[in-house]
């Protein structure tokens, strides 16, 4: 709107001139004034079509400045317009075409003088509109490049939350399989190698074989849900009918007491000492975590320290957090699979939970000590 009000402005002068015209009096040439007014109106109408034509508007709005002084608005904006998306062999022949032309405007007056001031003045105002010019293009690729860069970096953020989500489910996971796998195992090796059972101790285990197992396939499918319902949100969003099924119930501290008893079932020993106080009181998503870390503390003795009792210490209350040590003791030269990878997500985890944990090992058992935030 702003260039097309500058465009504008030698009509507007030449209408205030022509309404003013009884003071001029023969001064003013009303049938030339009216012509170059014309002029000056068909400029404004070629206007929007710089963006289509950009060197051919601006070269045919420039001849006209050789005779009409109110296409001189048009033709400027029109140079302008050139000088932001069109290249030097463009802009260079419009601007010696334009400078001519109005050195040529000057020549009506036939004075030498004023046709220099003219010549000098005109290459002074093309110089300017052209820095003018560069000058808007370069805002606009800023511009260009400013959004480019928030479109990646929103691409950014939004593929690093998928990333974080995807090691969330994983985690969760490895945290599930882990457990119910060295279950699994536990009880195959009970019955490879146990040759006093009765048939009816081997009918058990067999039966806790099948019931991890498909515990384990419940587990895994429940996981997975997750993980495919996470890939077609937007869809289901953008369909509004998609049906999903509900997510299962996380474990939290109330369920350790069946933790503890599907792994004795399974044949590991647990000794626990539970001392929490106000329980009713802590957060779910403290107790869900609390939850994992005894689980995977519990797998990681079944892997390294096959057979040994393990020591289970729950404590806490409002204000003080929630302690957990669980320990067991230590078989040298067997590191078991996973390569320490377990205590790693358990430190992942109770970092972001807000709490720590730290293990190390104590007069021949490996303790594993960590502290969960609870405020009071």
């Amino acid at each position: 709107m702003l260039l097309y009000l500058f465009a504008a402005l030698p009509l507007l002068l030449s209408a205030v001139i022509l309404i003013s015209s009884g003071t001029y009096g023969p001064q003013v040439n009303v049938g030339m004034l009216l012509a170059d007014m014309a002029t000056g109106a068909a400029g404004m109408a070629l206007l929007p079509l710089r963006r289509r034509w950009q060197w051919q508007i601006a070269a045919v709005l420039a001849v006209p400045t050789a005779f009409s002084m109110t296409m001189g608005g048009p033709a400027i904006v029109a140079f302008a317009s050139l000088a932001t998306h069109r290249r030097w062999r463009q802009v260079v022949p419009v601007a010696v075409l334009f400078w001519a032309c109005e050195v040529f405007y000057s020549r009506w007056k036939d004075d030498i003088q004023l046709t220099v001031f003219y010549a000098i003045v005109s290459a002074a105002v093309l110089a300017a509109v052209t820095a003018f010019g560069l000058y808007l293009r370069g805002r606009r690729e800023l511009e260009a490049e400013r959004l480019e860069a928030e479109r990646r970096g929103q691409a950014q953020r939004v593929e690093q939350a998928k990333l974080a989500e995807r090691l969330k489910i994983a985690q969760e996971m490895h945290d599930v399989l882990a457990h119910r796998l060295s279950l699994l195992a536990m009880l195959a090796g009970g019955l490879a190698y146990r040759k006093d059972l009765t048939p009816e101790q081997t009918r058990e285990a067999a039966l806790a074989i099948q019931e991890n197992a498909h515990q384990s396939l419940n587990e895994l499918r429940a996981v997975l849900g997750t993980l495919r319902r996470g890939g077609h949100d937007d869809q289901a969003e953008h369909d509004g009918a998609a049906e999903t099924e509900p997510a299962a119930p996380q474990p939290t501290l109330a369920h350790l007491d069946a933790l503890f008893a599907e792994v004795r079932a399974a044949g590991q020993q647990v000794e626990v000492h539970d001392t929490v106080t106000e329980r009713d009181r802590l957060p779910t998503q403290t107790g869900r975590h609390a939850y994992r870390i005894v689980q995977e503390a519990l797998t990681n003795a079944r892997k390294h320290a096959p057979g040994s009792v393990v020591r289970a210490e729950i404590g806490g209350r409002p204000g003080d957090g929630l302690r957990i040590r669980v320990s067991n003791a230590t078989v040298p030269g067997r590191p078991g699979p996973g390569g320490r990878l377990g205590l790693i997500g358990l430190a992942e985890r109770t970092r972001m939970a807000g709490g720590k944990i730290t293990h190390d090992v104590r007069d021949g058992r490996f303790v594993l000590d960590a502290l969960l935030p609870w405020e009071a």
